[in-house]
């Protein structure tokens, strides 16, 4: 069983940067995928970025250019480094992680098997 916690959340302003950090418990993350995912109450639940544990990455097309994900397997955290923050980046933030091959990245949230409680940002204008 693995626990995800994330923090790093919190009220921003638009042009912002805020970093994200997710760590697990209870096994380590070396040969997971991770990723985060993102959900408002009037949006369904949406990819935001993912990283292999081979560590290659993929970013979603709305935020591309704008984030940065990452992963310390030594520390079993993944981090979101999200810059120029906007409004509709507003969310829940969630990180999930599931065994994986090496360069394997879902973009679905069902192909993840553990989930975090999820961190808010919320970005004013």
């Amino acid at each position: 069983q693995v626990q995800l916690v994330e923090s790093g959340g919190g009220l921003v302003q638009t042009g912002d940067s805020l970093r994200l950090s997710c760590v697990a418990s209870g096994r380590p993350l070396s040969s997971f995928a991770l990723a985060w995912f993102r959900q408002t109450p009037e949006k369904e639940r949406e990819f935001v970025a993912g990283i292999a544990w081979s560590g290659s990455d993929l970013i979603s097309d709305s935020m591309k250019g704008r984030l940065t994900i990452s992963r310390n397997n030594a520390e079993n955290t993944v981090y979101l480094q999200m810059n120029s923050l906007k409004p509709e980046d507003t969310a829940t933030y969630y990180c999930a992680a599931t065994v994986s091959r090496a360069n394997w990245i879902g973009q679905r949230g069902e192909q993840y098997d553990y989930w975090g409680q999820g961190t808010q940002v919320t970005v004013s204008s």
